[in-house]
């Protein structure tokens, strides 16, 4: 966990697959990049009349493997949550979402199924995936910016401390 400012900041946790997936786009892009480069140093396409749509291709694979390339490292460098100044920000790569915490109305953490979710006032809801052991901290910052959060324990057999986090 990271600190800025006062905000609290709990990194997104990736599946294993998914993390395997990310890497292995990079390198695909990567290899994309490279592969369009070596053909723009060796084509020789002075004399032929289909410079253009050669140049177009090579332009659209650079583009392409970019976009590919910046969009997994912003997923992997950039993926989390931040908790402060009454707001809930996520950070998923480039797409980012801000929540007033003033509109969250309780979370619950369901231990059957190891997932905590969030429930806003206007019944629309969201999955926080973070490591289960930093729920207890990311959920008590929400409560300290807003006490009037219900926080609820769901499991298949509950503990008596549960019945106090209420």
């Amino acid at each position: 966990m990271n600190y800025n400012n006062a905000m609290k900041i709990f990194r997104f946790k990736f599946s294993k697959l998914t993390t395997v997936f990310i890497y292995a786009g990079i390198v695909l892009a990567l290899a994309a990049f490279g592969v369009t480069l070596y053909n723009v140093i060796k084509a020789d396409y002075i004399y032929s009349n289909k410079v253009i749509y050669s140049i177009i291709g090579f332009v659209a694979m650079f583009i392409v493997s970019i976009l590919l390339l910046v969009i997994l490292v912003s997923l992997l460098l950039s993926s989390y949550y931040s908790v402060g100044g009454n707001e809930l920000k996520t950070s998923f790569g480039i797409i980012k979402s801000r929540f007033k915490i003033s509109d969250i109305e309780r979370v619950i953490l369901d231990r059957t199924t190891g997932k905590l979710a969030a429930y806003f006032k206007n019944e629309s809801y969201i999955m926080i995936v973070v490591k289960p052991e930093w729920y207890e901290d990311f959920v008590n910052e929400l409560l300290k910016c807003n006490p009037q959060i219900e926080y609820v324990i769901n499991s298949a057999k509950n503990s008596p401390d549960d019945q106090l986090k209420k």
